[in-house]
């Protein structure tokens, strides 16, 4: 599935500014490594169904083998060790020497010597660690997201003699200490080096799974057709606390949802959220919600934050138009598309705005191929667009008591009437601040 920068961070996937992202919030990993792979996958979204339920699989596996993978003494500390290891200019270490000779390698050089014997504890524990990992994953290689980690560990550490020294042993043995740490400086690092790349993947899709069941999250069904769809239960924000959660069913006979309701009521969180859960389950991990169906999309396309451009001399209004241009030559080349559009045309007057908005839905609801989420406050052209059948129409309630503003979030069908703008105003002492300056 295809995404620009733009919709990754209108969705909010990574760290901007001050604002933490869903990537940051769904990182379980154990390693700087696993955190750098995790990063890789999640803005790498798949393009296969094959793919995706490979990696769904995997994960399912993961979830399965949980309690063994949580107890696991790989640490970051021990892939900092082993990259220290391997980045020292040590003095010549010995292939072969005695016991008397490890013991004066070890006095005349106690610092390179201390660093080996640290070093080659861990080595230790490192390949040991994903030789009991093969044992349990082994025979899982049918998957094939899962044998791209199996058969790399298991060539790395095939007939290892060292995977049954117990690390602590060795520590009172220079002569033992040396040979080791001769064999992985001289002789293993390449394979090393390997296994710590493999054991990163290993890491994020530990993380994936560690996400999963730790929010909830649940695996989407996949539908192989050739027209789009998208369904869900009580789908909800992974990062909005005590989330409330909504369904929603777009087919390409009703593939437009032309969204209504007032500031606050749930309109961006709402979108966002499809935005979200159609992109995880692009990475092949669960969703955000209680049941999924879904097609797979060539693309996610979104126009949910705009700015202008002071440097280019590019109006706010001028960028909202290219986003749409943008967004219409995509779309017109007959693949599946999710287009997610929050309040459309706010930089020009009302009468324009109405009329570039239904223009723009005409187009948008006409494509047979690709399914759209748009937001807007303009009511009033809600009436002469329900001659499409391709459009739905749902709004988000705010209820009025004593002049505070009641939000239940909730989905319903239909339009909203609210007009709450100066209400608002009233209730955060603006018209009282007016007033007073008019007195």
């Amino acid at each position: 599935m295809q995404v620009d920068k733009t919709t990754i961070l209108d969705i909010g996937l990574l760290d901007h500014n001050e604002s933490k992202g869903l990537a940051s919030h769904l990182d379980f990993c154990k390693t700087n490594g696993g955190k750098a792979y995790w990063m890789q996958l999640v803005t790498a979204p798949l393009a296969s169904m094959y793919d995706i339920e490979s990696r769904q699989s995997a994960l399912q596996i993961f979830i399965s083998e949980k309690a063994f993978l949580d107890q696991m003494k790989i640490s970051n500390g021990t892939c900092l060790v082993i990259d220290q290891f391997y980045g020292t200019g040590f003095s010549q270490i010995p292939k072969r020497i005695s016991l008397t000779g490890a013991y004066w390698f070890q006095f005349w050089n106690k610092t390179d010597y201390a660093l080996i014997a640290y070093s080659v504890q861990h080595l230790l524990d490192f390949v040991q660690a994903l030789d009991k990992w093969l044992k349990v994953f082994e025979g899982y290689a049918y998957n094939t997201a899962l044998n791209a980690l199996i058969a790399p560990i298991k060539q790395g550490i095939v007939d290892l003699d060292c995977l049954k020294i117990n690390s602590k042993n060795i520590k009172n043995n220079p002569q033992a200490v040396l040979q080791l740490g001769y064999f992985f400086y001289y002789q293993y690092k390449a394979q090393t080096k390997n296994l710590q790349a493999h054991f990163y993947m290993l890491d994020a899709y530990y993380s994936m799974a560690t996400a999963m069941q730790e929010y909830h999250f649940n695996f989407p069904e996949w539908i192989d057709q050739t027209s789009p769809m998208i369904e869900f239960e009580d789908a909800v924000h992974p990062l909005v606390t005590n989330a409330v959660g909504n369904d929603l069913s777009l087919t390409s006979e009703s593939g437009f949802l032309f969204l209504t309701g007032a500031n606050m009521a749930g309109k961006s969180t709402f979108i966002k959220t499809v935005g979200l859960l159609t992109y995880l389950a692009h990475i092949g991990m669960g969703v955000p919600a209680k049941k999924c169906k879904l097609t797979i999309f060539d693309g996610l396309i979104t126009n949910l934050t705009t700015a202008d451009n002071v440097l280019k001399g590019e109006s706010y209004f001028f960028n909202e138009v290219q986003r749409i241009k943008h967004t219409l030559t995509q779309v017109m080349d007959g693949k599946k598309y999710l287009v997610l559009i929050d309040e459309l045309f706010k930089g020009t007057n009302i009468i324009d705005a109405m009329k570039c908005s239904t223009k723009v839905i005409e187009g948008l609801q006409a494509l047979k191929q690709s399914l759209c989420i748009l937001s807007t406050h303009l009511y009033e052209i809600s009436e002469p667009l329900k001659v499409y059948p391709h459009i739905q129409f749902c709004f988000f309630e705010t209820a009025v008591v004593n002049k505070t503003l009641l939000f239940n979030y909730n989905l319903k069908k239909g339009v909203s009437q609210d007009r709450l703008g100066y209400l608002i105003l009233e209730r955060e002492g603006v018209v009282d601040l007016i007033e007073r300056i008019n007195t």
